[in-house]
């Protein structure tokens, strides 16, 4: 079977119109309606049919020659109906402040009101009672109770408004009690409010004390709200506007987020008006608005009780604009375009373009307002930005106005840069190797942002190489070329850069064949000939170039003979001393090389000595011939070489004629490999692009030592080739990466290695300063060495190890190596505290690098009598130190037993700048078991009180300082406790009244004070002076207390002053003695400790209450020490004025002439006053007020110590 359903029922709501023409009817048909039972069931048994409401809404009557048609209560006239009739007067039941309650006439589509919409009246009332807190709890009983028999009242007071639904308490709040409530019906009229409220009041218990005046209602939903324009920029001009049918000019504006009630001034204008008697219109414009000014603006119209709220918020945008911050425009006549273009699309009335500049550069503007978009073409040619105005900035402005009135720009930096006019040296450049050359290049601009120098193949010549100097006219760089290698033949670019733009110029450089002086091998470099004899001299190059080449001695002048022996040339003549007539004499011979370019060089000197020939005694083809006892050179490439030994290439060999046979006296031979490596090297600082070679060369130099140890071991002079190298090396670069450190200390591992020691023994009875030479070099390379990460890289040889920090902001606190070589079994440590370290600027680099063999090789005299027995250790910082700089160290005790450790460090400038070993400014700090501590010696003079320099270290006026210090502390420490102990004693005999009580009270407190301040001077400079690195926290008490007890010495000494004066000026006054003794105290202790207390919570949270090299106030960073020389200096003053005082006293004249005698007395007394009060008042702390200033003479600061230690 199929079940079957009937449709679903539907529901229709039909209102029905129902007309009568007869008046009379109205008051019978209100009645019976109000008789009425709704809903009404209808009688259908299909179909329910219920009546909802009867209710009258239009009332017409007639009146006088007129017909007026009103609405009865809940009901209105339709907007339209309003406008197109004519009103009448006021119903009594029309909505509140509406003035369309009554029309007059008929309307043409039938007199019919509308239901009014329903609205919820948000209201208040005030009970004048207590306020209990129950009455926040919803729960509690109170609460209901209130509520209960409030919404009773309620409910039987407001069903008399027309369209009542609803009444609901929402809460209650202080003040006495505020209740608030909500009234959910169509809007009343004011006067039928009014008899609702007192409906309430009569059914509320007079227990409640409700206040009539506090009845409040407001209603929302009643006004339309615009704002004008929706998209609100900066600088516009706002209109908020408000309509509402009730009639009323009272209207107020607030702004929530100001918190504030809106009042007219320039830039806020209200104005409230009523149009045709039917609309309240209240408009707030805001002029040039800003940001400020956004938020949420509530409306809020009052008629009676009723208050009409409306609010909205607004968004102020700023006028974001889209174009470039700069440009670079070349002076070249192209054409250029600035675009720019609003974020936001708004309505643009108008996009302007203007400039600001010293020169004018005008184009054409291309807008399109719709887009918010505009562009400007202009093109900039040579005459419009002249060459002595290259570089110059216009400032161009594109601005956006809008319709209400809003103005944004854009600033648009553009730089005209005009082709710089570069003039270089017109003649052209034709030189021969090693000589020199200069290039002169001349811009006639003066703004540029760099200049610099490359060759044709786009490599950058080295800096070092040319000098620029900047004048009002323009500007000159100099490239200037001491000896000149075919390296520096072609072509150079000249190039001045300004921003983006670059000008260059161009010069050839043609630089020819010509051996340098020292790369002409001469052989030999001495010769004895008989003067019947012959001797071949010869001269000899790498390479076979077209020279004439001649030897020459005195005025005579002889052609060579050439001779090709593989790669090297050689130019030989045969001497002949029977062509000369003088004999015996000494010649100096010379080979004198010519090129095509008529240039010549001349070669070191032969020395020709022509003797007799029964003098020679020692002959040998090599060497030649001499007499006994002669000492000649010989290069070593032309020397006997003992057999199975690799020929060298370099160095000299030194021979003695003994006898009758040549013995070797010197070998200074580099083998070949080396000698290459040599001969690079001072190519290398020659080359026109030595930086970028260098980590090439270095990376070979540490390779190929290592390859050829064995030849270094075997030629001393080898060894001193690789130190010569490294010291060429380390004067080249302005900046060492990581790479070309380690490739450095690779190569010096090498030569000091073990096996190598006995080539330096050989090697340091000849030359003592080779191992000197090589510390220098490594410093220079560590100075120049440069990390972007705070820790370096740790380099760890056999022979020398490195280590290294970079000051960053959050960098480590200390500076800590540690270095251990267990081949050597040695090992150290360095330490630099947080104090130096906050001394160097960030970006500054500190490198520790530590050798085990170095100090059997670094001697200060071939003897070796001063040896260091430790690891050597070398610290640099790549930043110049202005300030003293502290370095602790650790070694490993090695001294045999009866030995003495010394502290040292090596002076470079010692044994004529041959270094040596030198003790000052370093001492012993503690030798523990195997280990000895180094430190520098500082001592903290008493002037460092009131001033903020400190003496350098080490220098006469910090030692005639510290003698003076400690000489008067040491004193003043032993009477004062003398004076306390005297005191102690004679306290009770002394103080009888309360005068003599005051005082010996102010006098033992000054004693006490200033024991107390002396000895945590002392314990300061104790704390500075012998435990470093400075234990913080010891450093800061010392400060602290010595801070509090000086300060308390002066306000003590202020105390007795006014004491003083006081018994002098007020005679007739006496204070009791506890009055007395509160302020003494009050001022002696109270006010140092606040002082200090203030200061030390001030700047110890930021680390800045210490110095760096002192335990004493801070003056570079916070000037902290003003807060003890200041209340000094304050103290002083008061103090001489009260002496000043004592003394007119003194000198008040008597009745009569003085006799003699008595000037006398007068004078002594005097004398005795100033005698007793400058100590006691503190008198010679004046002179602090000249040791405040930076750089104060010596002189001060010496008066200042011996009057004030003396204390």
């Amino acid at each position: 079977s199929v079940a079957s359903s009937s449709p679903a029922a539907e529901e229709y709501t039909v209102d029905v119109e129902i007309s009568f023409e007869n008046a009379s009817f109205l008051e019978p048909i209100k009645a019976y309606l109000h008789s009425l039972s709704f809903p009404i069931q209808g009688n259908s048994t299909d179909q329910a049919a219920n009546i909802l409401s009867i209710e009258v809404t239009t009332v017409c009557r007639p009146t006088g020659n007129e017909i007026w048609c009103s609405c009865e209560t809940g009901y209105r006239w339709p907007q339209e109906r309003c406008l197109q009739n004519l009103t009448c007067q006021e119903h009594a039941s029309a909505p509140a402040g509406h003035r369309c309650g009554c029309l007059k006439g008929l309307p043409p589509k039938g007199p019919f009101c509308q239901l009014q919409g329903d609205v919820t009246l948000r209201m208040s009332v005030r009970l004048n009672v207590g306020f209990q807190e129950d009455l926040r709890n919803t729960s509690s009983a109170l609460y209901r109770s209130y509520k209960t028999d409030l919404e009773t009242a309620f409910w039987k007071g407001y069903s008399i408004l027309p369209g009542f639904k609803l009444v609901t308490v929402t809460g209650f709040r202080p003040g006495s009690v505020v209740v608030t409530y909500e009234v959910k019906t169509t809007t009343p009229s004011p006067e039928l409010m009014h008899k609702a409220n007192e409906q309430v009041m009569q059914n509320l218990n007079q227990t409640y004390k409700m206040d009539y005046s506090s009845f409040q209602a407001v209603t929302s939903n009643e006004t339309k709200f615009t704002i004008i324009p929706e998209i609100i920029f900066e600088g516009d001009t706002v209109n908020l506007v408000c309509e509402n049918e009730v009639l009323s000019s009272n209207v107020s504006w607030h702004h929530i987020e100001r918190r504030s009630d809106v009042q007219n001034t320039s830039r806020f204008s209200v104005y409230t008006t009523v149009l045709n008697n039917m609309t309240s219109v209240s408009r707030l414009t805001i002029y040039n608005i800003t940001q400020g000014d956004a938020g949420e603006y509530i409306c809020k119209l009052t008629l009676d009780i009723f208050e009409y709220e409306s609010r909205k918020k607004i968004d102020v945008l700023p006028l974001r604009i889209s174009a470039p911050e700069e440009m670079k425009v070349t002076c070249d006549n192209n054409p250029v375009s600035l675009n720019c273009c609003s974020e936001i699309n708004a309505n643009w009335s108008a996009i302007e373009w203007k400039q600001e500049g010293k020169i004018n550069i005008p184009g054409s503007p291309e807008t399109d307002l719709e887009s918010g978009c505009s562009r400007y073409t202009f093109r900039a040619d040579g005459t419009q930005c002249p060459s002595g105005l290259a570089g110059t900035t216009v400032i161009y402005v594109c601005e956006f106005v809008s319709t209400y009135g809003a103005r944004g720009s854009k600033n648009i930096e553009v730089t005209f840069t005009s082709v710089a006019n570069l003039t270089i040296t017109p003649d052209p450049i034709s030189v021969s190797e090693g000589q020199n050359f200069s290039i002169k290049c001349i811009s006639d601009v003066s703004n540029y942002d760099e200049v610099s120098w490359n060759t044709s193949a786009g490599i950058k010549i080295y800096q070092k190489f040319y000098t620029t100097r900047r004048s009002a006219a323009g500007t000159e760089s100099v490239l200037t070329v001491k000896t000149a290698t075919r390296e520096w033949n072609g072509t150079y670019h000249c190039i001045f850069r300004h921003k983006n733009s670059y000008s260059v110029a161009m010069k050839d450089v043609t630089v020819h064949p010509l051996p340098l002086e020292p790369d002409i091998l001469v052989d030999p470099l001495e010769a004895t000939v008989p003067c019947k004899g012959s001797r071949h001299f010869r001269c000899c190059i790498k390479e076979d170039k077209d020279y004439k080449v001649t030897f020459r001695m005195d005025s005579l002048s002889f052609l060579a003979e050439k001779e090709v022996n593989g790669k090297q040339v050689c130019y030989k003549y045969n001497f002949m001393a029977s062509s000369v007539s003088w004999c015996p004499k000494k010649l100096d011979i010379f080979c004198h090389f010519t090129n095509a370019a008529n240039h010549s060089v001349q070669s070191s000197s032969m020395k020709l000595n022509l003797v007799p020939g029964e003098k020679i005694m020692c002959r040998d083809p090599t060497i030649g011939v001499g007499e006994p006892g002669k000492v000649i050179q010989k290069l070593c490439q032309f020397s006997n070489v003992p057999s199975g030994a690799e020929r060298p290439t370099g160095g000299t060999m030194t021979y003695k004629c003994v006898g009758s046979r040549w013995e070797v006296k010197k070998n200074d031979c580099i083998s070949a490999p080396i000698n290459n490596l040599l001969q690079l090297a001072k190519a290398l600082t020659k080359s026109p692009c030595q930086d970028k070679k260098l980590p090439t060369y270095l990376r070979d130099l540490s390779v190929s030592t290592v390859k050829v140890k064995h030849e270094v071991s075997s030629f001393p002079g080898s060894l001193g080739a690789i130190v010569n190298i490294l010291d060429l090396l380390s004067t080249v670069p302005t900046q060492v990466n990581s790479e070309m450190m380690s490739n450095v200390l690779s190569t010096v591992n090498t030569i000091l290695s073990k096996p190598m020691l006995s080539t330096w023994k050989v090697f340091q009875k000849q030359q003592t300063n080779q191992s000197s030479q090589l510390l220098d070099s490594v410093e220079r390379f560590s100075r120049a060495l440069r990390s972007e990460d705070s820790a370096f890289l740790s380099i760890n040889q056999t022979n020398v190890q490195m280590r290294g920090m970079v000051i960053q902001p959050g960098h480590p606190k200390t500076y800590k190596q540690n270095f251990v070589f267990s081949d050597s079994d040695l090992w150290g440590n360095v330490a630099i505290d947080k104090c130096e370290l906050g001394s160097l600027q960030w970006g500054s680099s500190i490198v520790t690098v530590a050798f085990p063999t170095l100090k059997n090789i670094l001697t200060q005299d071939g003897q070796g009598k001063n040896v260091a027995n430790s690891l050597v250790m070398t610290t640099t910082v790549n930043r110049n130190i202005t300030m003293p700089f502290r370095i602790s160290m650790t070694f490993k005790n090695t001294i045999p037993s009866g030995g003495v450790p010394q502290c040292v460090f090596w002076n470079f400038d010692l044994a004529n700048h041959t270094g040596g070993w030198d003790s000052s400014g370093c001492y012993v700090s503690r030798v523990d078991g195997d280990s000895v501590s180094c430190i520098c010696d500082h001592l903290t003079s008493f002037s460092i009180l009131m001033s903020p320099d400190s003496p350098y270290p080490g220098s006469l006026l910090e030692i005639l300082l510290d003698i003076i210090s400690y000489i008067g502390l040491c004193f003043s420490i032993l009477s004062l406790a003398a004076c306390l102990v005297v005191e102690a004693v004679v306290w009770k005999s002394v103080t009888k009244n309360r005068t003599s009580y005051m005082r010996h009270t102010c006098i033992a407190n000054i004693a006490a004070s200033l024991l107390v301040a002396d000895i945590g001077f002392i314990v300061a400079a104790a704390i500075h002076d012998h435990f470093y690195p400075l234990n913080e926290t010891a450093c800061v008490a010392a400060t602290f207390f010595i801070h509090l007890f000086y300060l308390s010495v002066f306000f003590w000494m202020l105390t007795l002053g006014l004491m003083v004066f006081y018994r002098l000026v007020f005679i007739l006054h006496d204070a009791s003695k506890s009055i007395q003794k509160t302020i003494a105290f009050s001022l002696g202790y109270g006010c140092p400790l606040v002082i200090s207390v203030i200061t030390v919570g001030a700047t110890q949270p930021q680390e800045v209450y210490t110095r760096k090299n002192a335990c004493w106030l801070n003056w570079e960073d916070t000037k902290a020490l003003l807060a003890f020389v200041i209340p000094a200096l304050i103290i002083v003053v008061v103090n001489v004025t009260i002496t000043v005082v004592v003394i007119s006293k003194i000198l008040r004249p008597s009745i009569g002439d003085k006799p003699s005698k008595q000037e006398k007395s007068s004078l002594f007394q005097i004398s005795k006053s100033i005698g007793v009060l400058t100590p006691l008042l503190g008198l010679t702390w004046g002179f602090g007020l000249a040791t405040v200033f930076q750089g104060s003479n010596a002189v001060f600061h010496i008066i200042f110590t011996l009057l004030n230690a003396f204390q």
